[in-house]
């Protein structure tokens, strides 16, 4: 079973071996968005499903980053204050914004997985 889970918003989610989440955008979302120039993170803390956490900046447009889960954002990745550009060159790896531990970790479900992410894509094409 693949560890990732994905929002109709293009967010991904990780599960990390400790039970953390490391959530950022997907390739669809950054390759819309283009050059990232700006990346503004969470505050540690509690957060609800839905509220925006980040904003993005790019050569295109500003985007808000919500929550993807209601949960406690417990790191951010401070290399994107000085290089915002590893959203570009690696938005589902080094590009990613926070981890969290959701409240509920069986919320993680409702998300889609590769597959449903993919059909997702494809529908809304």
């Amino acid at each position: 079973m693949s560890t990732l889970r994905f929002t109709p918003e293009h967010e991904w989610l990780r599960l990390e071996e400790n039970g953390e989440l490391t959530v950022g955008i997907t390739t669809f979302a950054q390759e819309a968005l283009g050059d990232v120039v700006f990346v503004q993170l969470p505050e540690p803390g509690q957060y609800a499903e839905g509220n925006e956490v980040a904003v993005l900046e790019s050569v295109k447009a500003a985007s808000n980053i919500s929550m993807p889960l209601t949960g406690e954002v417990v790191a951010v990745n401070d290399a994107l204050a000085e290089d915002p550009e590893l959203v570009n060159a690696s938005p589902m790896q080094a590009g990613w914004f926070f981890r969290m531990s959701a409240a509920n970790p069986s919320d993680l479900d409702t998300l889609m997985d590769q597959d449903g992410y993919d059909r997702f894509l494809a529908d809304n094409a």
